[in-house]
């Protein structure tokens, strides 16, 4: 009995290990900039097996078998940056803030996006969380004062020194300003993206860090998180998202949590809905 038992659950523990398995990497590749590459090769690679096995070609068999090793070396090149965001959220620690500081936050980053806004001066703002943006801020200006409306809005003012490039606010500092982020390769987004908005969502996938985009053209206010850009959104929704994000009960991070943080996508129709263009 007991080894009719064994033969049962240790087929379905290594099928249901290989279900996630699978699971997991499908989401973690889709949407990413090397997700055409690996389908096409995972392909060409299923053709030449099935070939293979049907004419019995030994060396071709051989050389599939030590492919498969040059095969995981170029995964970690494609997907280097989603990698590198993976081990960064694991090995640090997060930066926690009393829940009245971080309204209070938020509140300063509402009132700044909406006078901006209103007047269609350009922003890109990031909001740093448990990754700091240390390769970020080597390219940018220490700034260090206390985050303010009044003071976003005097850097990003058109033709001051530091206006061009991007804010990091740390807790509730101003730490650096006029920062160089990295651009996406993302190859699926529409063509009329910008500057700013390709830089948020490239920092976004390297990071945890909430970047905040005001479109200079159209006064349109954006935010990127987890590689994934939400544009149009409204300042309640913008609120509500930084609340989301920023406002919550300190607490341990479980490794279920982190498993599920790097495939985490907006759940709402608006996530995907701005990357589409949109009808004038």
């Amino acid at each position: 009995m007991i080894e009719w038992a064994q033969h049962i659950w240790r087929p379905v523990v290594e099928i249901a290990i290989l279900a996630v398995g699978i699971y997991y990497v499908s989401t973690f590749v889709r949407g990413t900039r090397g997700a055409p590459v690996v389908t096409g090769f995972l392909l060409l690679l299923l053709a030449l097996t099935l070939v293979t096995l049907v004419l019995d070609l030994q060396v071709l068999s051989l050389l599939l078998k030590n492919f498969f090793a040059f095969f995981a070396i170029a995964v970690i090149v494609l997907f280097q940056p989603e990698l590198r965001r993976m081990l960064a959220e694991l090995g640090s620690l997060p930066f926690f803030v009393s829940v009245h500081e971080q309204r209070e936050n938020i509140e300063v980053i509402i009132k700044t996006v909406e006078r901006l806004a209103d007047v269609r001066i350009g922003m890109l703002l990031a909001v740093e969380q448990s990754i700091q943006l240390q390769d970020v801020v080597e390219s940018g200006i220490p700034v260090d004062c206390e985050a303010s409306s009044e003071m976003l809005e005097t850097i990003f003012f058109p033709n001051n020194a530091i206006h061009d490039g991007g804010v990091i606010i740390r807790g509730d500092r101003i730490t650096h300003a006029a920062c160089i982020f990295p651009l996406t390769q993302r190859q699926d987004l529409n063509k009329t993206l910008g500057t700013r908005h390709r830089a948020a969502i490239g920092l976004s996938e390297e990071t945890d860090a909430i970047v905040v985009v005001v479109s200079e053209e159209t006064g349109a206010v954006s935010y990127a998180h987890r590689g994934q850009l939400v544009r149009g959104v409204t300042l309640e929704e913008l609120r509500a998202f930084l609340t989301s994000v920023l406002v919550r009960a300190p607490r341990p991070r479980s490794m279920l949590d982190w498993l599920r943080s790097p495939f985490n996508r907006p759940a709402s129709q608006a996530a995907i809905e701005p990357l589409r263009p949109k009808s004038p």
